[in-house]
């Protein structure tokens, strides 16, 4: 009996059309007309928890109000500026929050309440807090993420409920 001799051109050959041929039974082919799930192309929805951050008529104008979220190691600051803001909440739309960590290399943001930016101490990055945490200038190559809220008219509560925005340091948002 003859025994045949495999050599690399025949092994990449064999292996090639076996590839192909598993591909194509394994793969289904799914209509151009089918359903797809409600939501952005791509979004996914994180079980982000709902958390108070306090009353919006107590919190200062123009200060930050620290709080964590959307766990115990995630800094998060809220700003009343006191006047309406791009996905600001409350009676006057002007309560917006960011996570406190840069973009950059996760260092601690401070919110400056004379140029109404936080500003990155460690790489020099500005943001925007009036413009959803535009970056306005340094080493951050994407905007702080902003925390969404929802203002409660009947308790005048501010909740936190989801992050816009990946925060530093993680793949996704909720450990």
């Amino acid at each position: 009996m003859d025994t045949a001799k495999l050599n690399r051109r025949l092994f990449l050959k064999s292996s090639g059309t076996a590839a192909a041929a598993v591909g194509s039974v394994v793969i289904p082919i799914q209509p151009a007309h089918a359903a797809q799930p409600a939501g952005a192309a791509g979004a996914t929805a994180l079980p982000y928890p709902a958390k108070a951050i306090g009353k919006a008529a107590a919190m200062p104008v123009n200060q930050a109000v620290a709080f964590a979220y959307p766990d115990a190691s995630s800094p998060c600051v809220a700003i009343r500026t006191g006047s309406e803001v791009q996905g600001g909440v409350g009676p006057n739309k002007d309560i917006v929050a960011y996570s406190a960590q840069c973009t950059h290399m996760g260092c601690p943001v401070v919110y400056e309440p004379t140029t109404r930016t936080f500003k990155c101490g460690c790489h020099f990055s500005i943001f925007d807090a009036e413009k959803a945490g535009q970056m306005v200038c340094g080493q951050a190559t994407e905007n702080l993420p902003m925390v969404r809220l929802r203002h409660d008219l009947a308790t005048d509560t501010i909740s936190a409920f989801g992050v816009d925005g990946l925060i530093y340091g993680r793949q996704a948002n909720i450990l």
